[in-house]
């Protein structure tokens, strides 16, 4: 796993990051999204902005917002909240 995407992983050793920008309405979706499942389940999560690292913005930049699970990309776009509650809960 890319250096860029290692951090403290909460019970149950997952983590989860959202890539954003700002102004991006689907971004907002997504954030609502993820705050609202990662919290029901204890999971820590974080944002980043493509803005703020080229890295991310070379990566990512036509498929914003993108929802990393343990640093592996988990979706785009759209966040199915069910679908990342079952990811999260390896089921």
């Amino acid at each position: 796993m890319s250096p860029l995407f290692r951090r403290k992983a909460g019970p149950g050793g997952r983590s989860v990051t959202l890539i954003r920008k700002s102004g991006c309405h689907l971004c907002d979706d997504a954030e609502r999204v993820v705050d609202k499942v990662c919290g029901e389940l204890g999971v820590p999560w974080e944002q980043k902005d493509i803005a703020d690292d080229r890295e991310l913005y070379d990566r990512y930049w036509e498929q914003i917002p993108v929802v990393l699970v343990d640093g592996r990309q988990h979706t785009f776009w759209r966040v199915d909240e069910d679908r990342l509650r079952r990811e999260l809960a390896g089921r």
